[in-house]
């Protein structure tokens, strides 16, 4: 099949969360398959990986109504896929991706319109004619719009099918029609408009062939009024077009024994490394190098996403106990400034580290004992994933992909890889970590057993891609 992906972040090249991981390692398992798989993104100032970037088309002329855009494309390989970029100094060549700090830019409707009509575009340019055209989250939500309005008759996409990934439905893209000069001028049906705003992911649920939650349990979700953001209507009218396919992990930069990020690498069959990496995670967090006390890892964005509307009423109860809590990420500045208090007045027990640190991050991963995820939601999640491959045993809530890779010890013991708890507030998730923090003191052979069984837990991207190539074949 001929696939083009279109996505506003890929990693290697620009990079602020899961979706740039999905964007890279799904196209590269499809292309492993044999299939024609072409990457477009836009060109950023903060992209990676292009300075042998070549220019393949200039000053490109793209009209929407008397508007006309000029624009110039760039052409890498990146893992062995010809990658186009948008390059579109206007509205790419800026400090950030999609804001500077924790403001957006206000322009950001307008952005990723031009964008996403420049993609359709360029196809045509480059005489690549798509099977599938595979669109994810908002920022390439009016895709579909545009194909079935404005470009069902093209040659080169008139038999094109549109795959909607929902990587994480909060964010819809809603913005006033005004401020998106392209979206007027290319015309948009009054249906589409409401008191003036447009939601781009409502837009494209609304026009997508088909639509892919990042996992089962999501993809439900998405489909009840608690769980959808406020769309649950939405997706509900396309239920028998919604679809769960969990997201793999790139196990080629997260396995044990052979990161080098990590200052002693470790396996099933010889596990030494974990001991000293927790050591060597301890005395960097300047916390007492004991290798009894056992040790919760956090790396996340600060977000009440993360669950720390009911995490932070109980962290300095949580600290009370014999443990020690490392935890690493940016976010929201009241929520990193109730944290940084919470720390200052447990230096000895608990670690902040206000910052990405991608060495760091990994440190925590393979020298803790857990890993933290109390996610109010969670579409996929891959920290989860990581953890399990370091033999760290996670503690999350039963929500979307975290609810489909984590089994509880006391749910199912026979399967078990780790601690799950099911309502959103303080006392579940105390209740949960005490519950791993007795299993650690009480029962340390089950608990290295669980260890073992939690690592040898695989989530392969190429199963994955198997899922989406077999939902590609049933719409061409």
């Amino acid at each position: 099949m001929n696939i083009l992906f279109v996505s506003s972040e890929v990693e290697d090249i620009a990079k602020t969360g899961g979706l740039a991981d999905v964007a890279k390692a799904l196209p590269v398992s499809f292309n492993k398959m044999g299939h024609d798989v072409r990457i477009i993104t836009p060109f950023y100032q903060v992209s990676k990986s292009v300075e042998n970037a070549q220019t393949v088309l200039t000053d490109v002329e793209l009209h929407a109504g008397n508007l006309t855009y000029k624009y110039n494309v760039k052409q890498i390989t990146l893992h062995g896929i010809t990658v186009y970029l948008v390059d579109y100094p206007a509205y790419f060549d800026r400090k950030g991706i999609y804001s500077e700090g924790y403001d957006a830019y206000d322009d950001n409707g307008e952005r990723y319109a031009f964008f996403s009509m420049a993609a359709l575009h360029l196809t045509q340019l480059l005489e690549f004619k798509p099977d599938i055209i595979h669109c994810n989250d908002w920022h390439t939500g009016l895709i579909p719009l545009y194909l079935k309005k404005h470009w069902y008759d093209n040659p080169y996409l008139a038999s094109a099918k549109t795959v909607l990934s929902v990587h994480n439905g909060a964010f819809q893209g809603v913005f006033h029609l005004d401020s998106v000069p392209i979206l007027q001028k290319s015309g948009i049906d009054h249906e589409d408009v409401h008191h003036g705003l447009v939601n781009y992911l409502k837009i494209a649920v609304k026009y997508a062939t088909k639509i892919v939650a990042v996992s089962p349990s999501y993809a439900k979700e998405l489909q009840t009024d608690l769980g959808s953001h406020h769309m649950g209507d939405v997706f509900r009218s396309r239920s028998h077009d919604m679809h769960g396919i969990i997201n793999g992990c790139d196990y080629s930069q997260w396995d044990p024994e052979t990161d080098p990020e990590i200052p002693s690498q470790y396996s099933v069959e010889n596990m030494n490394g974990k001991a000293f990496c927790k050591a060597n995670l301890q005395q960097h967090s300047h916390l007492p190098v004991d290798g009894d006390i056992p040790l919760i890892g956090m790396v996340c964005r600060i977000t009440d996403q993360k669950g720390f509307g009911y995490l932070l009423p109980i962290l300095e109860n949580i600290l009370h106990h014999n443990v020690q809590v490392v935890m690493i990420g940016t976010g929201d500045p009241q929520l990193v400034s109730q944290i940084q208090a919470i720390s200052e007045r447990h230096r000895n027990k608990f670690y902040f580290l206000h910052d990405f640190n991608l060495s760091f991050s990994h440190l925590i991963t393979a020298g803790s004992d857990y890993f933290l995820m109390p996610s109010l939601f969670e579409p996929c999640g891959l920290n989860q994933m990581y953890s399990l491959a370091y033999g760290t045993l996670p503690i999350v809530r039963a929500v979307g992909g975290l609810k489909d890779t984590v089994v509880d010890l006391e749910a199912d013991p026979v399967n078990a890889n780790g601690f799950v708890f099911d309502r959103p507030d303080s006392e579940a998730l105390l209740n949960c970590v005490r519950k791993a923090l007795l299993f650690y003191h009480e029962y340390p052979q089950t608990f290295d057993v669980i260890r073992k069984k939690a690592m040898q837990t695989k989530f392969d991207w190429y199963n994955s891609a198997l899922e989406y190539e077999a939902l590609y074949k049933s719409i061409i």
